[in-house]
């Protein structure tokens, strides 16, 4: 390989990456958002309850605290989620950016993939989506890409898993 090819392949995987997540990954985001503020609203209920706190000031406050972090939380995280997860996959490379707070881009070499799976919850499913995670020889963990459309994910699966078939080597 030349010095300009491997700077055009740099390039491309430096550049930001082209596949978005699906539009529904919002109000999946949403509702993953609040199930979790209630389900942490109703054990801090619940504590209230069993110390008999329900005049406490600082129990009140805390329960008003708790409610105003969910609402900004459920309002700003799942649409600043969706503007940052980025993906793409080239015939050299998986790049993926996620995050909202905590951003992370990685790029894992397809020379080091080791496997593809896929996963649909059971809000994935109502949404239909599904979260593809790709495993490589790195220390840094899994590659996930999250909330693809169903047929998408589908077609991801099977690319990286053909490219990965004819990339020699043992992924190691």
């Amino acid at each position: 390989m030349t010095a300009s090819e491997s700077t055009g392949r740099i390039a491309l995987l430096v550049r930001e990456p082209s596949g978005r997540p699906s539009p529904r990954a919002v109000p999946f985001w949403t509702w993953n958002a609040i199930v979790g503020w209630v389900v942490f609203a109703c054990l801090q209920l619940a504590w209230m309850l069993i110390a008999n706190a329900w005049s406490s000031p600082p129990h009140l406050g805390g329960l008003a605290l708790t409610a105003l972090v969910a609402v900004v939380h459920v309002s700003v995280m799942p649409r600043w989620r969706y503007r940052v997860h980025r993906w793409e996959i080239t015939d050299d490379a998986v790049c993926v950016r996620s995050g909202w707070l905590t951003q992370e881009t990685r790029v894992a070499p397809i020379a080091r993939l080791q496997t593809v799976d896929s996963r649909r919850g059971f809000l994935h499913r109502i949404y239909g989506l599904t979260t593809v995670t790709v495993t490589t020889a790195s220390s840094a963990g899994a590659l996930s890409i999250h909330a693809l459309d169903d047929a998408v994910a589908r077609d991801v699966v099977a690319a990286l898993t053909a490219v990965a078939q004819q990339t020699p080597g043992d992924a190691t």
